[in-house]
């Protein structure tokens, strides 16, 4: 076969090809160059030869990893920087013996040959080609030959490039599904004992590639522990790529996770790469690892525990280098103890567990945390300043918050977007006070469980103290506090009953009741 063809058909192996296509096409076209029985093309991984593309060969030498100091044959072809040949009676063991697609377990008299491809200078791995019958490599021209090697280079340099390209525009697409979301804060806000604990913990972690498991309350922030540890880590400058395992349907988790071949199920148009393999040489977030299906654990378990994952549809074995970060607000060990979850993937995913505590155990972290919200608010919403009332503050200092850091930033949205439509955008500086907090959180404000008389007695500029209490007594303490809410709501559902009614969650009748109780006027709220 002239050498010019041959550069036309690699030429056209970069044609809308995935990898694993060009490369079978590829020795496909040096086995028409030059004839012969086995060709095998495989990358080098550190000191090990992986198959990528073999002709001649049994499938499952594409799940081999050859290591060269096992292999004398490949050695010596890698140290060579010319084409290697070995003579027929050459006493070196084979490294394709017993994998020959022709039922035999020895190779026994063969030719044998192989080179190096460099890629930029370096060793990218070596192309092997076997020929049954010795001397049948006698007749080569050594000039074509090279000509071919060096053909073989160019078609995967570019192949390599177009790889990248698509693994590229692949993770702008998939990342930017699977990369933590920006909502919180890009640091961890609080100054509470409870928060430097914490730091300090992600900061013993964080250097390491132990998996973690953060545990917490829905909303208190694992997400942002989790891109805290990866920040740390020496892992940094490679992705960082998130599934949510209770947002997928079970029928499609392990191919989320392992990817899939082309024609493995209904749909699978194309090979698709898994969140592993985005994730390779950097940091994999299995969030909400709770919710994941018992037959998916049991291929979650093997993966962490040999860095080996498959394809569903493939035989194939791919070799990722994945540091796993998993968070869970189930109680996994109740889970494992009511066989809903394995006991052996909890004790691989739990090597260093990494509570998150609540946010109403971070002292006067809600502060804080106010601020940096209403700052980001006022240059999202393209105003001068957002400001909280003292009042407000006393409410928020007060609650109980249930949703945590997520429930704080979505009231104080809120919160924001009514205090500019009632003081206009323009305004020098907008401030937010109970009011604009919504009725929703009044109500579920007094609500809160186990409040105490005296954090039951919240107004809108100040709080009752413990003697107000026991001054006006609980009963009367009580009523005013009542007395103010539905006032405040009433303000804010601009007098329609029926609205301040179904927001307190009350009848409209046993509303006017307790107005008339309280000493409100239903017509005009005071």
């Amino acid at each position: 076969m002239n050498i010019v063809p041959f550069i036309d058909i690699v030429e056209d192996l970069n044609r809308d090809l995935i990898k694993s296509e060009r490369y079978l096409r590829l020795i496909l076209a040096i086995q028409r160059a030059i004839p012969c029985d086995v060709v095998a093309l495989l990358k080098l991984k550190q000191d090990h030869l992986v198959p990528v593309a073999v002709v001649g060969l049994k499938q499952e030498a594409l799940a081999r990893q050859f290591s060269i100091n096992h292999h004398p044959r490949l050695q010596q072809i890698l140290a060579n920087p010319h084409v290697t040949r070995f003579d027929a009676d050459s006493t070196l063991p084979d490294p394709y013996d017993g994998l020959v697609d022709d039922g035999s377990e020895q190779l026994h008299v063969h030719d044998c040959m192989g080179s190096t491809i460099y890629i930029d200078g370096k060793a990218w791995g070596v192309l092997t080609l076997d020929a049954m019958q010795a001397g049948s490599f006698d007749s080569l021209n050594p000039t074509e030959t090279r000509a071919y090697i060096a053909a073989v280079a160019a078609a995967i340099s570019t192949s390599e490039h177009i790889e990248a390209l698509e693994i590229q525009v692949e993770r702008n697409h998939q990342v930017a599904q699977c990369m933590l979301a920006t909502a919180g804060p890009s640091s961890i806000i609080g100054n509470s004992g409870a928060i430097t604990d914490l730091l300090s913990e992600i900061n013993t972690v964080a250097a390491s590639d132990l998996s973690v498991l953060i545990t917490g309350e829905t909303g208190v922030g694992k997400e942002l522990v989790a891109k805290s540890i990866h920040q740390q880590s020496r892992r940094s400058e490679q992705p960082l790529v998130q599934i949510n395992c209770a947002a997928l349907p079970e029928s499609i988790v392990e191919s989320e996770l392992f990817g899939h071949v082309k024609g493995a199920y209904s749909g699978a148009v194309s090979d698709r790469r898994g969140r592993f393999e985005l994730a390779d040489g950097g940091t994999l977030f299995l969030d909400e690892v709770g919710e994941l299906p018992l037959a998916v654990q049991a291929k979650l378990l093997r993966a962490l525990q040999n860095g080996e994952i498959q394809r569903v549809g493939s035989d194939n074995i791919i070799v990722v280098d994945v540091r796993i970060i998993a968070a869970t607000n189930r109680n996994l060990q109740l889970e494992v103890k009511e066989g809903r979850f394995r006991a052996d993937l909890y004790h691989r995913l739990s090597v260093y567990p990494l509570p998150v505590p609540a946010l109403r155990d971070r002292d006067k972290d809600v502060i804080l945390l106010a601020g940096y919200f209403l700052e980001k608010s006022q240059h999202q919403l393209g105003v001068a300043k957002l400001r909280l009332q003292q009042s407000a503050i006393n409410q928020l200092a007060q609650y109980h918050w249930p949703g945590n850091v997520r429930e704080l930033e979505h009231l104080l949205s809120r919160a924001a977007l009514r205090a500019i439509s009632e003081q206009g955008r323009h305004a020098s500086i907008i401030s937010i006070s109970p009011v604009h907090l919504g009725s929703e959180f009044m109500a579920s404000h007094s609500e809160a469980p186990q409040q105490t008389a005296m954090e039951n007695q919240s107004t809108n500029d100040s709080t009752a103290t413990l003697s107000q209490v026991i001054t006006q007594g609980l009963r009367d303490a009580t009523d005013e506090y009542q007395r103010q809410v539905i006032q405040t709501v009433f303000v804010t559902e601009r007098g329609n009953l029926a609205a301040v009614a179904r927001s307190l969650k009350l009848d409209r009748s046993n509303l006017i009741r307790t107005m008339r109780r309280l000493a409100l006027d239903p017509n005009t709220g005071e």
